[in-house]
């Protein structure tokens, strides 16, 4: 649905990271706004209720528009955007560290130190470890030959699904052998230079 202007001079914009699904920005577009992100692709908002257009990222890059979608009614719309690097607002929306996926990972490793601690049946985790460390590190390899295979070759689906199976197996290696992926973490920020 287009966005009314004839009704509202401004709608309601909320701009998505297609990518994370993280809320970057809430503002407003005019009906200007709206024309040159179709034009140019790239996102335009109004500052406080003014017409004064800005890019996504004033501070850095623009920020890509991948797509913009209007609700019902025309009043308001979400504009799916590919942000590269860092955006303004980006990494402290209302406060939020835009952390949460990162974090998911530590989660992750609770859940599979918690499947190691119990071993339930049927478990592909709990068959992992029953097979030992041999089994584990073949399945990190394998799953890194299978990586390797669809950077080169394949679909980026297929290969952050490949990425997936990899950290996966990678956690489980982390797991049997009493590190976390807080060390990795920890081991590559030690080596980082600016």
């Amino acid at each position: 649905m287009e966005p009314n202007f004839v009704q509202n001079t401004f709608v309601q914009a909320v701009v998505q990271d297609k990518r994370t699904n993280k809320i970057l920005r809430i503002s407003t577009i005019n009906e200007t706004a709206y024309k040159k992100m179709q034009d140019e692709k790239v996102v335009y908002l109004c500052k406080n209720g003014q017409e004064e257009l800005l890019t996504g990222g004033e501070y850095n890059k623009p920020v890509a528009v991948d797509a913009i979608i209007g609700n019902e009614d025309g009043s308001a719309v979400v504009i799916r955007a590919l942000p590269e690097g860092s955006t303004t607002g980006a990494d402290a929306f209302l406060g939020e560290k835009n952390i949460e996926d990162l974090a998911f990972l530590s989660y992750l490793q609770d859940f599979i130190e918690k499947r190691k601690r119990e071993m339930p049946e049927g478990s592909y985790t709990t068959k992992l470890f029953t097979k030992g460390i041999n089994k584990i590190s073949q399945k990190v390899g394998e799953e890194a030959v299978e990586t390797i295979i669809e950077a080169t070759g394949g679909t980026k689906e297929q290969l952050l699904y490949e990425c997936s199976d990899l950290i996966y197996h990678l956690i489980v290696l982390l797991t049997e052998k009493g590190l976390r992926i807080e060390d990795l973490a920890r081991e590559l920020r030690a080596r980082h230079k600016e």
